[in-house]
């Protein structure tokens, strides 16, 4: 389950996000570099086509047809794609497609870098505000104020958050209690 699940994230970012990307900078960057925008072209044409034919009804059957028949002795199957599509097709544009590679290695590293940094800077963020809520939801109020003080003190002793709690600053608490109040009103809409 896990695997589909990245299997599609890789889909996504790789099939999708990523050469959508790359169209749009083609389009923005270098509206008449014909050459560009074909090939961005002819990259969507073949993903709907690929996309379409998914949709097809016995696509399953088909597919399982067509591997059978590149393993299969008889047929040899995989010696006939290999030569007659495959080979001629890759060996045309090799050049061109190793320098895109390249080119591809590069900058997804540098987007999982950006996208690695933002979600820890987002995620640290989010935590703290988390925890800051947690904190600031605080239990019935007790009945007298010698229970009041005892409560605190033996809230704070088991949780050490109560006491972060404690340095945080009027604006730090008044910001607490309005992200407080409108996470409060979510809930009764949700």
């Amino acid at each position: 389950m896990l695997s589909d699940l990245i299997t599609k994230l890789l889909l996504v970012f790789f099939g999708y996000a990523y050469p959508a990307f790359e169209c749009f900078k083609a389009v923005e960057n270098h509206p008449y570099n014909n050459q560009q925008l074909r090939f961005w072209c002819h990259y969507w044409i073949i993903v709907t086509a690929i996309t379409v034919v998914e949709r097809l009804p016995m696509y399953g059957e088909a597919k399982l047809a067509f591997l059978v028949y590149l393993w299969f002795p008889k047929t040899k199957g995989s010696d006939v794609v290999y030569e007659v599509f495959l080979r001629p097709l890759v060996m045309q544009y090799e050049p061109d497609m190793e320098e895109r590679f390249r080119n591809l290695r590069a900058k997804s590293g540098e987007l999982l870098q950006f996208y690695l940094q933002n979600f820890t800077e987002k995620g640290h963020v989010l935590f703290l505000d988390c925890l800051r809520h947690m904190v600031s939801t605080r239990p019935l109020a007790p009945r007298t104020e010698t229970e009041g003080i005892l409560q605190q003190s033996a809230d704070a002793v088991r949780n050490p958050a109560i006491l972060f709690k404690l340095r945080l600053t009027a604006e730090e608490v008044e910001e607490d209690a309005v992200v407080a109040e409108s996470l409060k009103w979510r809930r009764r809409f949700l």
